[in-house]
């Protein structure tokens, strides 16, 4: 087995998708499934569905792509606003888009005419994340504008939060947003069926006490796939933190003196110094660096330290213990983290539990940056 690797957990990720579905449905919400984080793995896809979310959304069109050629067929939205060049494969492969600007909005209905159908659009809306969004102010006119246009229909509005800012929605946003699709409603009539409210930042608004309103729907991924908060780092009650780990080889671990000899790079600061510190500290080099994941968002076991990392190299101090080479560590991974090492062809993924698509199990997926068992 590859050394260095991500082993991802298909149980644990249909439990928490089934969790979030269960509780936010009380709530009148329904869950869409998002998984750009993990490049529209096929098979995370389907744990999410068997988990019961509505459906599923990636960044990328090739995320979808991939996941229509391993047989997921599920509504699939397309939440970044699609590239000019994207037109024809979104129509092709999404559903649903999310938009912001107009000309995207007439390409869409043009690419959707040739081929005889009408394509679903949700409007994104500036609530302060400072990202994409249309401004309330034009929001009745823009909706005014897509409805009139062939090939598209105006399906929903959206909102985003704390990608950009980090910064939690209140319910006076939340409220805002049902009254901003009231107020489409009031001029364009009741074309309004989607109102998405955010994404896993959403969750302590959605689960609280306060009204939904007209809220009838979130985007979650880093929720459903870490468990996590997005704000806050924190765990999220009842959820696994657990379904992502990396695992990477040691190559090196030896004592060494801390802080080791160190020359300025400032020249004004004057020439070589040297701090006198006698402590050897045990440095474990670890076969896995920048290029290969956020080594800043990979959480390690107890008595473990990251001290640095490079491109190809993390150090870490093993609290005087050595390591033998050829041992591995097993780390945890932040959403950071996760999103680098799924996406880094040199990374193996390696997949516990897997099912089977559409009545047919997958061995080995097609692409060679995949390592399934």
């Amino acid at each position: 087995m590859t050394s260095l690797r991500v082993e991802i957990d298909l149980g644990k990720i249909q439990a928490n998708a089934r969790c979030l579905v269960r509780r936010l449905g009380a709530r009148g919400i329904s869950v869409t499934g998002v998984t750009k984080a993990v490049c529209g793995h096929p098979d995370v896809a389907k744990a999410m569905l068997d988990g019961g979310v509505c459906g599923l959304a990636d960044a990328r069109v090739s995320n979808i792509i991939r996941m229509h050629a391993a047989g997921i067929r599920c509504p699939i939205s397309m939440i970044r606003a699609p590239m000019v060049h994207e037109t024809k494969e979104v129509i092709r492969c999404c559903d649903v888009s999310y938009n912001t600007e107009m000309d995207t909005i007439q390409n869409l209905g043009a690419a959707a005419r040739d081929k005889a159908i009408v394509h679903n659009v949700i409007l994104m809306i500036e609530m302060g994340d400072m990202r994409e969004g249309i401004s309330h102010k034009n929001l009745n006119d823009f909706a005014t504008r897509v409805i009139a246009t062939p090939g598209v229909a105006l399906r929903g509005i959206a909102a985003n939060f704390a990608c950009m800012g980090n910064v939690a929605p209140t319910a006076g946003d939340m409220a805002m947003l049902s009254r901003l699709a009231d107020q489409v409603e009031g001029d364009c009539g009741p074309v309004v069926d989607l109102v998405s409210g955010g994404g896993s930042a959403n969750l302590p608004w959605a689960l609280g006490d306060a009204s939904t309103g007209r809220v009838n729907n979130l985007r979650l991924g880093e929720a459903i796939l870490l468990g996590t908060d997005p704000v806050t780092g924190h765990p999220i009650t009842d959820l696994h933190t657990d379904a992502f780990t990396i695992f990477a080889e040691v190559i090196e671990t030896s004592r060494k003196p801390s802080p080791l000899l160190t020359r300025s790079i400032a020249p004004e600061l004057g020439m070589l110094k040297l701090v006198r510190n006698d402590d050897l500290q045990v440095r474990t080099i670890l076969a896995v660096g920048q290029q290969d994941t956020d080594a800043s968002g990979l959480t390690f076991p107890s008595g473990i330290m990251i001290i640095g990392a490079t491109s190809d190299h993390t150090v870490v101090d093993t609290a005087k213990s050595a390591v033998p080479v050829g041992s591995e560590i097993k780390m945890g991974m932040k959403y950071s983290a996760l999103m680098r090492a799924m996406s880094a062809p040199d990374v193996a993924k390696v997949v516990h539990g897997k099912q089977t698509i559409n009545g047919s199990a997958k061995d080995r997926e097609t692409h060679p940056f995949l390592t399934l068992v």
